[in-house]
């Protein structure tokens, strides 16, 4: 019987660090082997291909090294982790089917309104298209204090 596995995607914010400690705890639960992704957006280039200078191409060893340092803090809890490129929420749901996952762990910024519109939600790509359930975890907001 194969081992069990959850994919958890980090796009290195605050928002995935607090979603994997939910994926860590879900994980050592079921048993089952965590799948950290991280997926790269390739750089912008236009209609005859030259990048654009102000955007610098990504540097790979460097986000590998990032990747790498995201991992569990439970000893016992199994991992691996995976980078792509392309679009995000495509890739996680693509890596998803090929690994056979049972479940997705993703973090939200809680965007709403112009910010979502402009900035999109990967979160919200990746319910609509995964082949498995998604939890898609909100760090809880701080209460503020009233002046």
């Amino acid at each position: 019987m194969p081992q069990r596995t959850i994919l958890f995607a980090t796009d290195f914010s605050t928002a995935s660090d607090a979603a994997l400690h939910r994926a860590e705890a879900l994980a050592r639960q079921a048993g089952a082997r965590l799948l950290i992704v991280h997926v790269e957006e390739p750089p912008l280039a236009y209609g005859g291909g030259e990048l654009y200078y102000g955007i610098p191409e990504p540097d790979s060893a460097r986000i590998q090294a990032m990747l790498e340092a995201v991992k569990p803090a439970a000893p016992d809890v199994p991992f691996t982790h995976r980078m792509g490129i392309g679009d995000p929420a495509a890739e996680i749901v693509r890596i998803a089917g090929d690994e056979g996952v049972e479940l997705i762990v993703i973090g939200t910024h809680g965007r709403t309104g112009m910010l979502r519109l402009l900035m999109g939600s990967v979160a919200e790509a990746v319910v609509r298209r995964a082949p498995c359930p998604v939890m898609v975890y909100r760090a809880p907001v701080p209460a503020t204090v009233p002046a």
